[in-house]
């Protein structure tokens, strides 16, 4: 009798997170064992952020579901609202799909939604890039799906190290790496000038020579100043003029301020040196982000992906407050002056050398390994760290912090 195969379900919530998930996706297909079904939801099924969708099915993957959970008005409650949404859609999708494991990325709050319900009907989770710090609600999204999952693929060494701080058992903790390097090592760096110009509206830029690329997203704990914030940093870049390509913001609370920011700035100013775009495909951003002389912003790929180029980065605002950051990165508060500063001082340095803080470009293998490997289980258990005599001083915890440390490293 042949061995039945593992179902995993894949969830994908929004562009960048499938941009991250491809490689794995590629890899968990190419195992017999395994058996791939996907579920898209949130910004992936919406026509005006591009239907992401679509590429999915381009890429050669099949979509097994779509669900439609976003409630309008891009204010905190309606973020709720949709979490609740989401926790009911995903909940039919998998009484459907019954999958053996459902697999998550990241800390967006559409994927909170299905880690609920996943955990509510027994299913075993497994979640990347759990432990990490950021600022926003993300982070408070990121650590209550790593708390309902069974087991992490966390994509730095600290991560690994805070997981285990939050009570996560060391051996439910399978590898270290995001698997967003995995694109960034294998992709063709080189870039038509099509990429940024054949969609879009604006400026036509000519990318062989210097260019930004700015990235700017509401921080949902701030909620109210996203105006202003996306005023000053437009204001920033138009002191400077240099070619930039903008893409328009997610689709959190405060993102439609930020939106009108940019469209009254683009109507009044109407600037020979912007484009604006709403989407793109996994392999052509990375490329844009490869080729950029520096990206401008508050992305979390301009710590992981930019990082793997070396392409200078400067950092605005809080949103990646606390994130781990190789050299490449520097921070500006959204003020005009201390970014069009920054920025500046990151064109004079020139690019930076590849970091592999997150991730060697070989993680997908890896991950879809463990998803081979792994019992699945269901009831967790609170893992204490150190159990010593009160008063023991920090040498013990120095002490199992270097066991740790040794565990991960050699894993």
């Amino acid at each position: 009798m042949a061995m039945k195969r593992r179902r995993v379900c894949v969830v994908l919530v929004d562009r960048a997170n499938y941009g991250r998930m491809k490689p794995v996706m590629a890899a968990i297909a190419a195992r017999p064992e395994l058996e791939m079904v996907v579920v898209a939801a949130g910004t992936m099924v919406l026509e005006r952020f591009g239907y992401p969708v679509a590429i999915v099915r381009q890429d050669g993957f099949p979509v097994d579901g779509e669900i439609h959970i976003e409630l309008e008005g891009s204010r905190p409650s309606t973020m709720a609202k949709s979490v609740g949404i989401g926790v009911v859609e995903f909940a039919s999708e998998f009484q459907r799909l019954q999958p053996d494991l459902v697999l998550l990325i990241g800390d967006r709050y559409e994927a909170l939604s299905a880690a609920i319900a996943a955990a509510y009907m027994n299913i075993c989770l497994f979640h990347i890039q759990g432990g990490e710090v950021s600022g926003s609600i993300d982070e408070s999204a990121r650590h209550a799906i790593s708390k309902l999952s069974q087991f992490h693929f966390p994509s730095t060494l600290r991560s690994a190290e805070y997981l285990v701080r939050m009570g996560e058992r060391p051996e439910c903790i399978l590898g270290v790496g995001c698997p967003g390097s995995d694109i960034a090592r294998q992709m063709d760096r080189s870039m038509s000038a099509d990429i940024v110009n054949a969609s879009g509206s604006g400026a036509w830029l000519d990318t062989e020579k210097p260019f930004l690329l700015v990235i700017f997203h509401p921080t949902t704990t701030c909620f109210g100043g996203e105006l202003q914030q996306m005023s000053e940093l437009l204001e920033a870049l138009g002191r400077m003029a240099m070619p930039t390509v903008l893409l328009w913001p997610n689709i959190d609370a405060g993102s439609e301020q930020i939106s009108k920011s940019i469209r009254v700035f683009r109507d009044q100013t109407a600037p020979a040196w912007l484009r604006t775009i709403t989407n793109l495909m996994p392999e052509e951003y990375l490329a844009v982000l490869s080729r950029a002389a520096c990206a401008v912003g508050n992305s979390s790929s301009f710590v992981r992906d930019a990082g793997y180029f070396g392409t200078p980065v400067v950092l605005v605002g809080e949103r990646q407050e606390g994130r781990e950051t190789d050299e490449h990165v520097v921070h500006a508060s959204p003020l005009a002056g201390e970014v069009a500063e920054m920025v500046g001082r990151q064109l004079a340095h020139g690019r930076y050398g590849p970091s592999q803080l997150y991730g060697d470009g070989r993680v997908a293998g890896r991950i879809a390994e463990s998803l081979v490997s792994l019992t699945p289980f269901v009831q967790k258990r609170l893992h204490y760290i150190y159990d010593v005599p009160a008063g023991a001083g920090a040498r013990a915890e120095a002490s199992g912090d270097m066991a740790l440390r040794s565990s991960f490293l050699n894993r």
